[in-house]
Order: structure tokens, then C-alpha cells, then sequence
């Protein structure tokens, strides 16, 4: 396997204010056993625009490469101390990602035109945001990508972020426009107002008991590809609760793979407990940090206790093998090849 890691702008390039040398970044699960052409699948955690949860990260990526794919993980940009919003920050970098894989198509051993996203959460609230404004022009990029679409062949959403209407996660919203959004700003981030038949496919799946993101989001998704015949598959699992990832045995034991999608998180937190500046609200539960231990690794020890009460479900294990299911029926009914 090669395990690189690809920063996505350059230093004049990303303006967005952040503690330390955070980049956006993408980690590659690229098979080295040959070099035939597999289907491209890029996993954006979720985190609600305030961490890039390592939780869906390599975790995920390492189920889709032992499927056949060469695999992604997006860290993006995020808004950990609730003080500059993000915009279309997240939004850009994720774009970035997607033409960065196919400009690099060659290098990665990808098939350019089987390249799926796939998102948690906040993650599938920027993976649906980028399939139904893809084609913005703030999205636009120089010379170096004219030509290459950022449209994703396909979309996973996983228990996504979708309205900013009755049904939305106020502190994502919160974190992408502030705490006074103007109307326009959560319209256009209100994903199910602007789908269109230029969409592309999409794999929905939630658990109705989703305690933190009401699956009303993904009905209102899915209701919308109905509309405008956009292909979509949608599963409602009866049980589980928020940010079960692969919900299999390795998840519920917490070993979820690299830390790296949390440094800009570990890096301000720091920043903050240095300078004895007041954590925001949300961080409250880090409670007092003990002397003599780095930021870090107390936030490890910490996530680690919590990550006891996981438990698996078999039922809804299974989603990856559905979408994996699912993702060759696309592309075969696209006359694409088999994944």
C-alpha cells in the first residue's frame, strides 16, 4: 500500500486563518500490487465543520481499498474555535481534492471517470453541498486543472447534514456562515433546494434514532434526486445512534486508525491551553488539561474512554458492501466498466 500524504494548496494559496502549519491535505490507500486502473473513492469525515473526525477516516478508507478501490482521506478545513467562519472554504478544498485525484490519475492508478465521494455527517453535508453546486465559479481553479471536472462520478452520503431548515445542525451552520448566517447564505447551503439533473447519483443511509442529525435530512435529499430523476438508493436503519462509521467490531473498539485528520484540531486547542485562553463552549468536556502531558495526547486518552461505549451492529455493518453493490450498478448502467 502507498500511504503518502498530498497538501492541496499552497501557502499563498490557503488564507484561512488557523494556529500552526495545518493544510488541507489528502491521504492516499493506493494498492502497489499492480498498476491496473481502480475506481477512486475520497472519505470526508464529519465532524460538524469543527474537527475532521479520525473516527471516519482511514478506518473507512481501508474497507473501501480491501473492496478494490484506491482510496482518499480528505482533511479540509474546519472552524475549531467558532470565531471566523468558513464559507466556502471546506467546499473549495474538497473540489481541489477531486481534480487534484484526476490530474494525478496516472500516479494514483485511478479510473478518472469512477471517482466517488463519500461523507459523514458535516462530511456529507460538504460531499452533497460540492454534487449540487459543483459547477459554481468560486470553484474555479488556474491554468494547471483547465479542463478537469470536479464533478464526482458518485456520492455516499452517511447520516448527512442536509437542511438548514426545521431539521438542521445549528453549530455546523453555526461554523460555516457565524451565528447570524444571512437567509441567502443557509439557502444556498441547504442542499435538498438545489438538486438537478446534473446531480450525480447518490447512496443515502441514516438511522432513524439518529439522535444528532434527524433523518429527515437524508428524506429530504432523497426525495429531491426523486424529483429530479437524479439515480439514488436510500437505507433507514431502525436503530443506532449518531457517527457510527463502519459500525463493525474494529470501530467499536475504537481502533480507528491515524490521528492525522484531527491536527488543525490539536494544534489550536493547544494554541489555547498555552496561552490559558478560555476553550470554547463545545471543548468544555477536555475539562482541566494535567500538567507535564502534551495537548495531544490527553485528547487521545480522552477519546479513547468514550470510545468504549461503541457497540457494533451487523445490520447496519453491512452499508459498505450495499454501496460497494450499489457503485457497480452505476457504472456499469453508465457503460463505465466494472468496479
Amino acid at each position: 500500500m502507498i500511504h503518502e500524504t498530498h497538501e492541496l494548496w499552497k501557502k499563498d494559496e490557503f488564507t484561512y486563518p488557523v494556529v500552526g502549519r495545518f493544510i488541507p491535505n489528502l491521504a492516499t490507500y493506493i494498492h502497489d500490487e499492480d498498476d491496473h486502473a481502480r475506481p477512486a473513492i475520497i472519505i470526508v469525515p464529519g465532524g460538524g465543520y469543527a474537527v475532521v473526525a479520525h473516527s471516519e477516516g482511514e478506518i473507512v478508507a481501508k474497507e473501501f481499498f480491501n473492496k478494490g478501490y484506491n482510496a482518499f482521506v480528505l482533511t479540509y478545513t474546519t472552524n475549531v474555535t467558532q470565531t471566523n467562519p468558513l464559507k466556502l472554504q471546506p467546499l473549495k478544498d474538497l473540489s481541489k481534492a477531486v481534480v487534484f485525484v484526476r490530474k494525478h490519475a496516472k500516479q494514483f492508478c485511478i479510473n478518472p471517470q469512477q471517482l466517488t465521494i463519500c461523507g459523514f455527517s458535516a462530511g456529507g453535508h460538504l460531499c452533497g453541498s460540492l454534487a449540487v453546486h459543483f459547477a459554481e465559479k468560486e470553484l474555479l481553479l488556474n491554468e494547471e486543472y483547465k479542463g478537469i471536472s470536479n464533478r464526482p462520478d458518485a456520492v455516499i452520503l452517511s447520516y448527512p447534514l442536509i437542511t438548514s431548515g426545521k431539521y438542521r445542525h445549528q453549530g455546523a451552520f453555526s461554523a460555516l456562515f457565524g451565528a447570524d448566517a444571512a437567509a441567502d447564505e443557509l439557502a444556498y447551503m441547504s442542499l435538498e433546494k438545489h438538486v438537478c439533473k446534473n446531480t450525480p447519483p447518490v447512496f443515502l443511509w441514516h438511522t432513524a434514532t439518529d439522535e444528532e442529525v434527524h433523518v429527515e435530512n437524508s428524506n429530504l435529499f432523497a426525495n429531491s434526486c426523486k424529483e429530479h430523476g437524479v439515480p439514488f438508493e436510500l437505507h433507514v436503519f431502525g436503530n443506532g445512534n449518531h457517527g457510527l462509521s463502519l459500525a463493525n467490531e474494529q470501530w467499536a473498539s475504537g481502533n480507528y486508525g491515524g490521528f492525522y485528520t484531527m491536527k488543525q484540531f490539536f494544534e489550536t486547542i493547544a494554541h489555547l491551553v498555552e496561552h490559558n485562553i478560555e476553550l470554547p463552549l463545545a471543548y468544555r468536556w477536555l475539562g482541566a488539561f494535567p500538567e507535564g502531558v502534551r495537548v495531544e495526547d490527553y485528547i487521545i486518552q480522552l477519546m479513547s474512554q468514550y470510545a468504549k461505549h461503541n457497540k457494533p451492529d451487523a445490520a447496519i455493518a453491512m452499508w459498505p458492501t450495499l454501496a460497494h453493490n450499489w457503485l457497480k450498478k452505476i457504472y456499469r448502467n453508465e457503460s463505465r466498466g466494472e468496479v
